[in-house]
């Protein structure tokens, strides 16, 4: 099972022959995995990582938000690193620009 890594014993070999060198099977095995593991895990994570960034660039005065802690509201003021973020009527809370998850649909919040 893990022959690619350490190579069998040639205890039985008739005939003085010697043991071969690695194969070529031996070296697409872990190249196989580390495809497989670019394709699967760090390819989709960056895309997302991606699409938030240009979401979190992308952020208005008027858009409806939810933020990391779960908070839904509306933003009133954008700033360089901090957004102003009205949750009710009488409640304005700062957050980061970081800790805004994702952009509600316009009137998600009437809805509510």
């Amino acid at each position: 099972m893990l022959d690619f890594l350490i190579s069998p014993a040639m205890a039985g070999a008739v005939g003085g022959a010697a043991p071969s060198g690695p194969s070529m099977m031996d070296f697409a095995f872990p190249v196989v995995l580390l495809v497989l593991f670019y394709f699967m895990l760090i390819r989709p994570q960056s895309k997302r990582a991606k699409e938030h960034r240009t979401m979190q660039e992308g952020l208005a005065k008027g858009d409806e938000v939810v933020t990391d802690g779960g908070l839904m509201g509306k933003i009133i003021n954008v700033g360089d690193n901090a957004i102003t973020v009205q949750l009710a009527d009488n409640l304005e809370v700062k957050v980061r620009r970081e800790s805004i998850n994702s952009v509600l649909p316009k009137g998600t919040l009437k809805q509510l």
